[in-house]
């Protein structure tokens, strides 16, 4: 069984020092904001780094945002946050692609009394947005996966721990990302971040083989998508903090402070060439020796929790996938339980795990589903994270606690077949919150999962629908099997909401292929686009067949989407009004977008 990583290990309702003083800050320069002692541009700087983000409505609402490193949350940390929903929100929490947590329509004046609460059981917003080194991602199945080299939970504890309030992961010229994934399937998605870590092996001299890690640099998704690339062959365990460490000083060093559009990581490639870049890195970790806090050597949580790997089980994922980028021909039929289990549950064999998912449409959680999922942790004595689908996922079981906490799910609502199949939709907020935002992306999800689940094929699998409210891929529309992205059109002398079409978009053997445009459609064409896309290639494919595999086979983007050509017209304002009103509105289509905080 997994151990449990004590992300701090405070009790409950004793404040750390160090998020006690972040707190106090925030309320001295808070008071002087508002008594106008304090610039916007240096507050704004100042609010971001502490997790606090801007929303569309302006005003005091801010939203903030929970850092939840590799996802790993206590039964205490789940009730937190739907104290937060409840007391601070609007009543529910958000999961995002980062594996955060996130809550709207927050007053700022309420914001340190938040934290504090937060403080109690663990939890910061720090960093969580701004210049900084963001939350560190990692595989929700580490640890209990049966196809992973090594459990990488441990090293991105020490990762996060290192880096929070590190010096050089505050006032960079953009925003840091590090994902970690346990094997080549790269469910931690290491591969558009600025570092990717991924476990794997090599052979040594004598005939055994080692276990450590390739590091890839430089990836990113925004509106000009970069994938990441190998920085060396084999990065051992003893080096892999300084090898992160030696890229964010690089980044600090030689990234644009100029320009914010050109500002990451990524665009070091295009500026020095991969070649000088790994040079500098790898220059910058060799002399790291002499720095006051040089992360050499095993860190001492992966020393005291182990880093073992769960163990190859060749049953897999329930009668799914038996093998990485395996799907299942067909999940459907069977009471609810059992098309349940053979959706949701994955095994390991080494150290009999069994892990289930809890489907969170849209990634959306009540502070009643907090509640009810802390108390399922407790009676099941689980494991829990959030996944960068947004879903939960409960982990450490045994196979005798499936059906106590299949039915515990099903009171909540969350029992439904569906983490990582076609119904998985994952969006950004959108137009919702979001100051960037063209559409509204989260309306465009609730209508394609309702639409799938119409036309009886929400349970397919190996099909990943992806959806950003604009071009910076929040919602990861790149990466997705079938991936939109929010535009304004116009049509008919009016202003009306569109997106434009990606296919293709894969993650998987260590690399990543970003999804290739096809057509512009109007919104509320988008739904039956899905379900005519997901509707062919449930009867076409070929047994295990991949959805990227399929794309290719019958011809690429231009031949499927042939067959929606009369989807991308738009009718006359007369005859369809609807046309132009996007979702979850009430009046014609604008497209407001606001001063960006957070884009590229």
């Amino acid at each position: 069984m997994t151990a449990t990583i004590d992300l701090t290990g405070l009790r409950q309702g004793v404040l750390d020092p160090a998020i006690e003083a972040d707190i106090d800050k925030f309320e001295l320069l808070l008071a002087k904001y508002e008594a106008g002692e304090l610039e916007d541009d240096r507050w704004r700087v100042f609010r971001l780094a502490n997790g606090i983000y801007g929303q569309r409505q302006g005003a005091t609402f801010q939203m903030v945002r929970v850092k939840i490193p590799y996802g790993s949350l206590r039964p205490e940390q789940l009730e937190m946050l739907g104290h937060i929903a409840r007391e601070y929100s609007r009543g529910w929490g958000h999961i995002t692609t980062r594996q955060n947590v996130q809550f709207h329509f927050v007053a700022l004046q309420r914001i340190p009394a938040l934290m504090r609460d937060l403080g109690s059981v663990g939890l910061t917003t720090r960093e969580a947005c701004g210049d900084t080194v963001r939350n560190v991602a990692g595989c929700h199945l580490a640890g209990a996966c049966p196809f992973e080299v090594l459990d990488i939970s441990p090293w991105a504890e020490a990762t996060f721990r290192h880096f929070l309030r590190h010096a050089y992961a505050q006032r960079l010229p953009r925003k840091f990302k590090i994902n970690f994934s346990g094997c080549a399937t790269d469910c931690g998605q290491a591969m558009f971040n600025d570092v990717g870590v991924v476990a794997v092996t090599r052979a040594r001299p004598d005939g055994t083989t080692e276990a450590g890690f390739r590091v890839f640099i430089a990836g990113g998704l925004g509106a000009t998508p970069h994938p990441a690339l190998a920085l060396e062959e084999f990065t051992p365990r003893e080096e892999l903090l300084a090898t992160i460490e030696a890229a964010l000083r690089v980044f600090d060093h030689a990234g644009n402070r100029d320009n914010k559009l050109r500002a990451r990581m990524k665009w070091l490639v295009d500026t020095l060439g991969i070649d000088e870049l790994r040079a500098r890195v790898m220059k910058e970790r060799r002399l790291l020796l002499a720095a006051v806090d040089w992360p050499g050597g095993i860190p001492a949580v992966v020393a005291e929790q182990g880093d073992a790997p769960a163990g190859l089980s060749l049953a897999g994922f329930g009668s799914g996938s038996a093998r990485p980028g395996a799907v299942p021909v067909e999940i459907t039929g069977g009471s609810p339980y059992a098309r349940w289990e053979r959706a949701n549950v994955v095994r390991g064999v080494a150290r009999g795990t069994v892990s289930a998912y809890a489907h969170c449409r849209l990634g959306d959680v009540t502070a009643e589903q907090f509640d009810g999922l802390a108390a399922l942790q407790r009676r099941l004595g689980a494991e829990v994270r959030v996944t960068n689908r947004q879903n939960v996922v409960f982990r450490a079981l045994d196979e005798s606690q499936l059906g106590k906490l299949y039915a515990g799910l099903d009171v909540l609502g969350l029992a439904r077949p569906g983490a990582e199949l076609a119904r998985d939709v994952v969006s950004c907020p959108g137009a919702d919150t979001c100051n960037l935002a063209v559409t509204q992306s989260r309306g465009l999800a609730s209508a394609i999962d309702a639409a799938l689940d119409d036309a009886g094929l929400a349970e397919v699998g190996g099909v990943r629908v992806n959806i950003s409210g604009c071009s910076n891929s929040c919602g990861q529309h790149h990466t997705a099997d079938i991936g939109f992205f929010g535009v304004e059109r116009r049509a008919h002398g009016r202003s009306a909401p569109g997106y434009q079409l990606l296919l293709g978009g894969h993650l998987g053997d260590a690399s990543v292929e970003f999804g290739r445009k096809a057509l512009r459609l109007p919104a509320k064409a988008c739904a039956e686009a899905t379900v005519r896309l997901v509707g062919r290639f449930a009867a076409e494919r070929e047994a295990a067949e991949t959805f990227t595999a399929w794309l290719n086979r019958v011809g690429g983007p231009p031949a499927v989407t042939a067959g929606l050509a009369d989807l991308a017209e738009f009718p006359a304002p007369e005859s369809a009004p609807g046309f132009y009103v996007d979702y979850d509105e009430a009046g014609p289509f604008s497209a407001e977008v606001g001063a960006s905080e957070c884009a590229g």
